[in-house]
């Protein structure tokens, strides 16, 4: 979408920045797309605003008019041959930046280079593959090898503290360097241009919600993850006056639902100036934000924070549990995941009107299909998680797991537009076939959203105080259908589906128009027939419900508080490979501060 940079001034030179976060290719070779889908990029957002900068500020020269064009290919469609015209009428002057490109990503990104290129147009590419793969491996592989050849450039690292203007300055002189690696000089944020897309990027999100970052890096070491890899392991973060900021210029777009993007919120410093500011806020002027944030599994040891995160207007929190086996975290380095506390963490969120969404790895070396279906059991029946996502353990480049893989010579599927987390890219390094891992993946989802555990949900939510607003049984159907019905993760889904017949990946047959278009209609239809009819019976489920005058008596073993020598009668202590070992692991360090106490 086109932003207009400069007003009433005039300008003998257009200079255009076309900034575009692709998506990927489906199963069948069709870019992921939707009319209406959930989170805009932060990556496009952090971009975009570090671009209306450069433009304020005229780092081009004075007669240089700076044009923005921010393209979200989730939900808008990119033609290169209307873009390639609209910037040869004014001069010809530009760059193609495609923002963020993860893993899965960079093929599509590869596919919509190349008319820009043969057009003569100069091609950037950044995000989390690039910068994984150079911080990680001895070598670049050899996707970004032919990639450079093509003559694209790559920009690795984060963009403020002047990067921004080296790159558009470049590009505005002919001049772009092949490579721009600024992995080991990691800027201080604070203060710096805030995350902001143009409104025409957001009103089209479902429940019109905008991301932003307030900190970066994690302290943490998981094997899996390229977090640390990338925004590093040492933390830097934004301001309240920053988090203020922010707020103020999208409540002006007309937006009052934001995705933090941080990993681990908990982690950051000024958590509590953060959540004062917009507790402040709330109190002062009427302004009410809804957040979605990202926690770990320890945050409930941090006295006030999730009282104060749910008075600053926390309402979905996102955790990493990954796993319920010590033996599977430790494996993974995920040494900050304690499951003696993970019902004690869960119950403090319970408290308040939170919404609790949680991370599950299948795939770890002690899994087994038995074993990961023995463990949703476990799940379902001990721990208050609203929603669970499951996700393969995938080696993405720029983590220790892809790095190790591929020191090793292990395989790893070619293909990155798979590097998805939805689908396995790797053998099982336990005991599982790929077919048994597979088979796994598709059972752990049904195994958690049927009728009656999502029922069990929606009654957990209104006995813990909830009302039919605060019980987001839509939800609980979009994650149920997802997995099954359309072969998406539910975090990559939206609301009607896009495809064009030729958009499809240049290694796919073009289908006849006789053949893609009856299906495509049918296949919507009956996507909206289940999607429909699931929600409507859920949503009844949950009227009924809000009726019951017994709705706040309800209780089951998830919603009861662990009492003191009772590990042994859960199924999370008992059951699980390593369990036994965390619970007198827990009760040695309860026995040591009895003491430490009982001394003072």
């Amino acid at each position: 979408m086109e932003q207009m940079t400069q007003n009433g001034s005039q300008k003998s030179e257009v200079f255009h920045f076309v900034m575009i976060k692709p998506t990927h290719y489906d199963d069948e070779g069709y870019p992921i797309q939707w009319a209406y889908s959930p989170i805009p990029s932060n990556s496009l957002a952090s971009v975009n605003g570090l671009a209306l900068d450069c433009a304020r500020r005229n780092i081009l020269g004075e007669n240089v008019e700076i044009k923005l064009h921010s393209f979200d290919e989730t939900k808008n469609r990119v033609k290169p041959k209307k873009i390639i015209k609209m910037i040869e009428r004014t001069g010809g002057k530009c760059m193609i930046g495609f923002v963020g490109v993860q893993s899965n990503q960079f093929p599509r990104t590869v596919d919509l280079a190349q008319p820009f290129l043969e057009a003569g147009l100069p091609v950037c590419v950044g995000g989390f593959h690039i910068s994984g793969c150079l911080s990680m491996l001895p070598e670049l592989p050899g996707d970004i090898k032919e990639a450079q050849e093509m003559g694209i450039c790559f920009f690795a690292g984060e963009a403020e503290d002047g990067r921004m203007d080296e790159v558009l300055i470049d590009a505005y002189k002919g001049q772009l360097k092949p490579l721009y690696n600024y992995l080991k000089d990691l800027p201080d944020i604070t203060d710096s241009p805030i995350p902001i897309l143009h409104h025409t990027e957001i009103d089209k999100k479902v429940g019109s919600y905008a991301s932003f970052d307030i900190g970066r890096g994690c302290p943490f070491e998981c094997s899996f993850c390229t977090i640390i890899n990338v925004h590093g392991r040492k933390s830097r973060f934004r301001t309240a006056d920053d988090l203020e900021k922010i707020v103020r210029e999208n409540i002006a777009n007309g937006v009052k639902k934001f995705f933090v993007t941080d990993d681990n919120l908990a982690r950051n410093k000024n958590w509590e100036d953060l959540f004062d500011r917009l507790i402040h806020l709330r109190e002062t002027e009427d302004i009410r934000v809804k957040m979605t944030i990202q926690v770990d599994t320890l945050c409930h040891r941090i006295p006030n924070f999730i009282e104060k995160a749910a008075k600053a207007g926390v309402h979905h929190c996102f955790i990493g549990l990954e796993n319920i086996n010590p033996d599977n975290l430790l494996a993974a380095k995920k040494r900050q995941n304690k499951i003696t506390e993970y019902r004690e963490m869960l119950l403090a969120w319970k408290k308040y009107p939170v919404f609790i969404n949680a991370g599950y790895i299948l795939g770890f070396p002690n899994d087994t299909r038995e074993s990961i279906l023995h463990d949703i059991e476990i799940i379902k029946r001990e721990l208050p998680i609203d929603i669970l996502y499951f996700f393969f353990l995938t080696p993405l480049p720029g983590s220790e797991d892809h790095k190790n893989l591929a020191a090793e010579g292990a395989w790893m599927d070619p293909d990155m537009n798979k590097y998805d987390l939805n689908q396995r890219v790797s053998h099982h390094s336990g005991s599982m076939s790929d077919e048994e891992w597979e088979a796994a993946h598709r059972d752990a989802w049904a195994a958690f959203y049927t009728q009656e555990h999502m029922e069990t949900v929606i009654r957990r939510l209104f006995a813990c105080g909830g009302n039919r607003k605060r019980v987001p049984y839509r939800r609980l159907a979009f994650y149920n259908f997802f997995p099954r019905y359309w072969p998406v993760h539910p975090l990559e889904g939206g609301f009607v589906p896009r495809r064009y017949r030729n958009d499809r990946r240049p290694t796919f047959k073009r289908e006849s128009v006789f053949v893609f278009y009856p299906r495509y209609f049918a296949k919507f239809a009956v996507f909206n027939f289940r999607f429909f009819r699931l929600w409507y019976k859920l949503g009844k489920f949950a009227k009924k419900l809000a009726k019951d005058p017994k709705r706040f008596e309800y209780t089951d073993l998830a919603l009861t508080p662990p009492g003191d020598g009772e590990y042994e009668d859960y199924g999370l202590f008992a059951e699980t490979r390593g369990g036994q070992a965390a619970v007198e692991k827990k009760q040695r360090q309860d026995e040591i501060r009895e003491r430490v106490i009982a001394a003072e």
